[in-house]
């Protein structure tokens, strides 16, 4: 996949104008955004994706559109559970729900930005190694593991960890419990202030950092190219706002997404371990020759996300009537 420093430019350029756009017709103004406003454009965004994937298919061909395709599910599925973490740092910090869209939108820039450089760091790393595939591999199944061992215990997790990150804030600069509207920092008795904007701001950071190290090896074990990756990463953030607010009375029911993500990585760091084998070249490995073991397709893996993504949505939300009738 030829990609010129002038697609590049362009691709960035465009999805920046959108991010200026959603700041400047949708945020700037404080306001907690209705259903219809976040069905709408959740959609919008969505599409755009959708549309991406076909130039992708015009001009590089199916195989590479398969795989932005495999990697934007996959990504857009792991923001998902973004949103249960977001969710509990605006409770913990008591964000007012007219403020949300501002640390939501700044939160996801960041997150795109980290994940560029996480990129840029993968892709030079595979470059010039190609046993980092097992690293890769080891990491999202360690990582699975860890995810499935926290399921249902997201909550306590997260207020741990923001817990001690704002502590340690705290410690350093002059902090403020009170909101002055949606400002970050302000002035009380002469001095400079960090506001709970600010705290909660940082909080988001930290966790996207976090978020960053799973997501970018995962859709590495689905394509090797930055480009996709990049693009995959940034639209399956776009509209990731709209859709806080769209299904933010859903998320308590998606209580199975979080095994079915720990499956996903899983599945993905095998494919990353039998391509590494595939590509072997470490001496203590079968000599340094290439093992032959099976690959995983890229169809295959994105019949595997789907029918995942698709058994743990249809499970939580029956399990979830369930419990609803039950209770008097």
């Amino acid at each position: 996949m030829d990609i010129t420093g002038a697609v590049w430019f362009i691709t960035c350029a465009v999805i920046l104008g959108l991010f200026v756009f959603d700041f400047f017709a949708h945020v700037r103004v404080p306001h907690e955004p209705t259903f219809k406003e976040s069905a709408i454009w959740s959609s919008v965004y969505i599409g755009l994706a959708v549309a991406f994937g076909f130039v992708v298919w015009a001009l590089w061909g199916g195989e590479y559109a398969g795989e932005y395709f495999a990697g934007y599910v996959t990504e857009k599925a792991l923001s998902v559970d973004n949103l249960f973490v977001f969710t509990v740092i605006m409770s913990t910090f008591a964000v007012p729900r007219a403020f949300q869209q501002k640390l939501l939108l700044i939160g996801i820039v960041l997150a795109l930005v980290m994940r560029a450089g996480f990129i840029a760091v993968g892709a030079a790393a595979i470059s010039a190694f190609s046993w980092v595939f097992y690293l890769f591999g080891i990491f999202l199944v360690l990582t699975a593991i860890k995810l499935a061992k926290e399921a249902g215990h997201e909550k306590e997790v997260e207020e741990k960890r923001d817990s001690r990150i704002i502590a340690l804030v705290r410690r350093v600069v002059p902090t403020t419990d009170d909101y002055h509207g949606d400002k970050f920092l302000t002035t009380l008795d002469g001095k400079r202030t960090v506001t709970p904007m600010l705290l909660a701001l940082i909080a988001i950071g930290f966790t996207d950092v976090l978020f960053a190290l799973d997501s970018i090896p995962a859709i590495y074990g689905l394509t090797e190219q930055p480009y996709i990756v990049f693009t995959a990463n940034a639209f399956a953030l776009m509209g990731l706002r709209q859709l806080y607010f769209l299904i933010g009375g859903l998320l308590d029911r998606l209580v199975y997404l979080s095994y079915g993500l720990s499956v996903i990585l899983a599945f993905i760091g095998v494919k990353l371990v039998l391509h590494a084998l595939h590509e072997n070249s470490l001496p203590f490995i079968n000599g340094g020759q290439h093992v032959a073991v099976p690959e995983i397709s890229t169809g295959m893996s994105m019949g595997v996300i789907g029918v995942v993504l698709l058994v743990t949505t249809v499970a939580s939300l029956v399990m979830t009537r369930g419990r609803v009738k039950q209770t008097p």
